[in-house]
């Protein structure tokens, strides 16, 4: 069957977070790292049964890229989502809409809107449930500006400008609008004149306020019949309903079913948002945890291998508990590293040790994994080989579990599976990495590994 909607994510924690939306509004859905080769493959050995699957989200890692290889995968993603039959495509960003400062937001929404032979798309960020609203243009992180959250500080793309349609302006050539709060609230038909108005003045890029639930509910009808829709996932989670209206998309009781989950647990954090740091904090009050520090990843190798040994201290447990490693720390601590081995290579550092550490635990009997952190997501999930994600129930906002074929998967394990949640920096709540497993158990009860 084509699917309904293909989404296209900059990075993996913004690829699952559209995903577990969609989910949530009743589409089974399937996330691929990557732009496949070859169609979706149903029944094949060692894969996910991707039969009945109403949306897919192409995972990419273009956020900070060139902006020509984040057009270029773009693009790629775009033709092999139409080649499956996609109604609508959705761009996926980030709610605090942070990229490099030339794109990539901009020219990649471009460069969709040409080969779509489309000439208007929606920008909408907003992701109200999770404290993320736009008001004027302006965006909010609860009740701070985009510029005072936090996000001034990001260490790939500090954000310094909350007014959205001015960024958008410096990225494109094209004109860029706004639809405001003022109009929206007056509904869906409103929305649509004001998004048309626009359009006949040449305006291609329209920013789009949203404070509430039922903000994003009138966008969603009034951009129901668009080529083409970006933003964060709070749009993704109103767009369902105009699909069962239009009748493209049957209801479905249960869209976030999973197998049973097996082996013990783990934490891999390289996020230093303010809220994973929290997050951090709670976790080692009653958990075990090792901190990774790049300058000594840079002297020697005994720093990765005392990691390697502190971690298996803790799977040879009788009882294993989760444990977290992780490289998470304070601005001034990032800072110094980062003037110390510069910014590339500190940041690489600590990926390729997350990653390195997430493909031999994996093997030697981790089966549970939480990863804090975009980056770190992505440099994790490909050490892994992971190719496709089903996406099953929510633990916060944003943030659900899912499940791979396990990577060690085999002959006499063809039904082994790896359940995996990649946590976007800021997202969940300060008890996320306690309450994550239980949520987890508690949603597919654990079957023990022989």
């Amino acid at each position: 069957m084509p699917i309904v909607l293909g989404g296209i994510a900059d990075d993996f924690t913004g690829a699952t977070d559209l995903a577990n939306n969609l989910v949530r509004a009743g589409m089974r859905t399937v996330q691929v790292i990557g732009v496949p080769q070859d169609a979706l493959q149903e029944g094949a050995a060692n894969a996910l049964d991707l039969t009945e699957v109403d949306a897919v989200v192409v995972a990419l890692k273009s956020r900070s890229c060139p902006v020509d290889q984040a057009i270029s995968e773009s693009l790629a993603a775009l033709e092999w989502l139409k080649a499956q039959g996609a109604r609508q495509l959705f761009f996926k960003y980030c709610s605090t809409f942070d990229s490099t400062p030339e794109g990539n937001i901009g020219p990649v929404a471009d460069a969709l809107l040409e080969a779509l032979d489309s000439t208007q798309t929606a920008f909408v960020p907003a992701f109200p449930i999770n404290g993320r609203s736009v008001y004027q243009g302006h965006l909010f992180v609860g009740d701070r500006l985009l510029n005072d959250s936090g996000m001034q500080h990001h260490p790939l793309n500090p954000m310094t400008d909350a007014d959205i349609v001015r960024v958008l302006s410096r990225q494109t050539p094209h004109g860029v609008g706004l639809l405001n709060h003022a109009t929206l609230s007056e509904g869906a038909q409103a929305a649509g004149e004001r998004l048309a108005t626009l359009k006949a003045q040449g305006v291609r890029h329209v920013v789009c306020d949203s404070l509430d639930e039922q903000d994003l509910e009138a966008l969603a009808e009034a951009l129901v019949d668009h080529a083409l829709v970006t933003g964060g996932s709070g749009l993704a989670q109103a767009l369902p309903a105009q699909y069962r209206r239009k009748g493209w998309l049957a209801q479905i009781d249960d869209a976030a079913v999973l197998a049973p989950a097996q082996g013990a647990a783990m934490v891999l954090s390289g996020s230093c948002s303010r809220m994973t740091l929290k997050q951090v904090a709670h976790f080692t009050q009653q958990h075990a945890t090792f901190a990774l520090d790049p300058v000594k990843l840079n002297a020697s190798d005994a720093h990765f291998e005392a990691a390697l040994d502190f971690a298996r201290e803790q799977l040879a447990a009788a009882n294993p508990r989760p444990f977290l490693i992780y490289a998470s720390a304070e601005p001034e601590s990032v800072k110094a590293a980062q003037a110390s081995l510069g910014v590339k290579q500190a940041g690489e550092l600590i990926e390729c040790a997350l990653a390195s550490l997430a493909s031999t635990l994996v093997a030697e009997g981790v089966g549970r994994l939480l990863v804090a952190g975009g980056e770190t997501s992505g440099a994790v999930v490909s050490a892994l080989d992971i190719r496709e994600l089903r996406i099953g129930g929510q633990i916060d906002p944003g943030v659900p579990w899912t499940q791979a074929p396990h990577p060690a998967a085999g002959p006499s394990r063809p039904e082994a599976m790896l359940s995996l949640t990649l946590k976007s920096g800021n997202f969940g709540g300060e008890d996320f990495f306690t309450r994550a497993f239980d949520v987890l158990d508690a949603m597919n009860p654990r079957e023990e590994t022989a």
